[in-house]
């Protein structure tokens, strides 16, 4: 009875879906690239239902292309941009955005730097302007750099140091990658970041903050003719970084043993178990193994009622009060595929990994339930839909994919590679992940001292 009401909402989720999708409201974004003269790419995502603009500049350049012993560098310039320029006072382009109605902010990740701005469309061409003047004349002082060096320094004492998962969470990456930078945490470690100086921030910004090495996204309701006439107007200027060569890192060995850490803390309130496995990213022109573990984590534990790990664990087992899975296949290298199991009242760590690794082989003998497969296809195509209904989403779309190195073609076709994505593709993708030989297992434990053992 209840496989039967599935399969029948199933059918009324997707012809609703289908009608949405063809419909005026969810029509494909026209989107259109052009490269200036200095190598900067422009591309602008179209789309007409509202006056509004969002306007992006990513850097390719995040905490893995830091020199070592300047860990959180990139970081730490995303917040010294806001200073002042040769032609800004410090915080005058964000006061500038809230006094036209406007957003802005800025992030970075291992493998970018973004900055962005969300404003009325004929607010766009004072937008260029100003970020286009941070690009290459920052103006940085002494005192620039005690403040914020102290500002990060605080936002990593109330992310990490006070929060004993995430401390776990870097001891485990670190693990993880024994010699690509990715084990590298973006906010820096702390005993670097105490250290970072002016100088440290200029050599990043200098090399890295230039036309050849940036991407304007411009989304929303603008005319692309007009849009590459404004890049080239306050963009063309700005000089290239000379011999800027292609990004290429150092990468992982093969791990030949599974690597296990336990981590105490009495600030521990729910432990957990936690495994990652190396795994491929999106290559350009080749998606299909990163789509199949897509695919692969929302079936596993996507859901916290109807994936496969909540069902064996939360409710016929009754080991973990939580299970989930987890992939991002965007990025620039090999990224992660990571699993976890929150225990029950009274289950042992060991119990928890045992139910685990029981559960891992379940599914690999059983396979993956057709029912389950068109339950989750029908739940990301969804999710893709409603995110390209927001011309914020779409520009982070673009610009995550296009920093990590996929083409436009690429960010197109992904859907439809999903969609076509067999049970067979990922069952074959599995059996290639599940090594434990290859496998970070850590457990987070709640100290019995009062003093954290790290």
């Amino acid at each position: 009875m209840r496989a039967a009401f599935l399969v029948v909402c199933q059918v009324i989720v997707f012809v609703f879906l289908t009608r949405v999708i063809s419909g005026p409201a969810a029509a494909a974004n026209d989107v259109s690239t052009f490269t200036l003269e200095n190598g900067m790419e422009i591309v602008v995502i179209e789309d007409h239902r509202a006056p509004v603009v969002v306007h992006m500049v990513w850097y390719k350049a995040g905490a893995a292309d830091e020199k070592p012993g300047v860990s959180g560098v990139a970081h730490f310039l995303e917040h010294l941009l806001f200073k002042a320029t040769e032609n800004m006072e410090a915080g005058e382009l964000s006061a500038t955005v809230a006094e036209n109605g406007g957003s802005d902010n800025a992030f970075t990740t291992q493998d970018a730097t973004a900055y962005f701005q969300r404003v009325s469309s004929d607010r766009l061409e004072l937008m260029m302007r100003m970020e286009a003047d941070r690009m290459r004349n920052l103006k940085l002082t002494e005192q620039d750099i005690a403040t914020e060096r102290n500002v990060i320094l605080e936002e990593r004492n109330m992310r990490v140091e006070n929060n004993p998962g995430a401390l776990f969470s870097e001891q485990r990456r670190a693990a993880q990658y024994l010699n690509h930078p990715y084990g590298i945490p973006v906010i820096g470690w702390k005993h670097e970041a105490e250290r970072l100086s002016r100088g440290d921030a200029l050599e990043f910004y200098r090399r890295y903050y230039a036309p050849n090495n940036a991407i304007l996204i411009v989304a929303g309701d603008v005319d692309p003719a007009e849009v590459f006439a404004m890049a080239r107007r306050y963009y063309g200027p700005l000089r290239p970084t000379a011999g800027l060569s292609p990004r290429s890192r150092p990468q992982e060995p093969l791990q030949l043993s599974e690597r296990r850490l336990r981590f105490r803390d009495p600030r521990v309130a729910q432990p957990y178990v936690a495994r990652s496995y190396l795994a491929p990213e999106r290559d350009p022109g080749n998606q299909k193994e990163a789509a199949a573990l897509v695919l692969l984590a929302q079936i596993l534990g996507g859901n916290p009622t109807t994936s496969f790990l909540a069902r064996k664990l939360q409710f016929e087992t009754k080991t973990a009060i939580f299970a989930g899975a987890f992939y991002d296949g965007t990025s620039l290298d090999d990224t992660t595929f990571s699993l976890m199991v929150v225990l029950s009242e009274g289950i042992s760590h060991q119990e928890g990994e045992q139910a685990l690794d029981e559960a891992i082989a379940s599914f690999l003998q059983e396979g993956v339930d057709p029912q389950d497969l068109e339950r989750v296809k029908i739940q990301l195509r969804a999710a893709y839909i409603y995110e390209s209904d927001n011309v914020q989403s779409l520009a982070r779309r673009y610009g995550m994919a296009l920093t990590a190195g996929l083409t436009i073609d690429d960010i197109r076709q992904w859907p439809g590679i999903l969609q076509q994505t067999s049970e067979e593709d990922i069952m074959a993708a599995a059996r290639r992940l599940f090594d434990r030989r290859r496998a970070v297992t850590g457990w987070l434990m709640r100290s019995e001292t009062t003093e954290a053992i790290r």
